[in-house]
């Protein structure tokens, strides 16, 4: 429709999971804060925070499918409208975050 804005399309950790393994190279940015992320992370994820995004967003391809990932999913919610703000459009939001993350993590 002309003039609606982008809206956040949400993708399951057993979609994200899936296609991991089947190998996949996905474009994971995980916003948690850095103590979350010490104790694990989607593998392969890269790690902005949130509060970082607007000086790092040149870090995150503007024309690539980018999944965006917190505790919950309320923090990756807020960066996937940052992003379609910003003129991205290709932006997913992992439902309920690492918390329903049944895959592999990486310290």
């Amino acid at each position: 429709m002309f003039g609606s804005k982008p809206k956040i399309i949400n993708i399951t950790s057993f979609d994200v999971n899936q296609r991991l393994k089947k190998g996949e190279t996905l474009t994971i940015i995980d916003v948690r804060e850095n103590d979350e992320v010490a104790a694990g992370k989607i593998p392969g994820a890269k790690h902005i925070r949130l509060s970082e995004l607007p000086q790092r967003i040149h870090e995150i391809p503007k024309n690539a499918e980018a999944i965006m990932v917190c505790r919950s999913g309320g923090r990756s919610a807020k960066a996937c409208e940052f992003l379609l703000s910003q003129g991205y459009r290709n932006v997913k939001n992992l439902m309920g975050g690492m918390l329903g993350w049944d895959g592999d993590i990486e310290r």
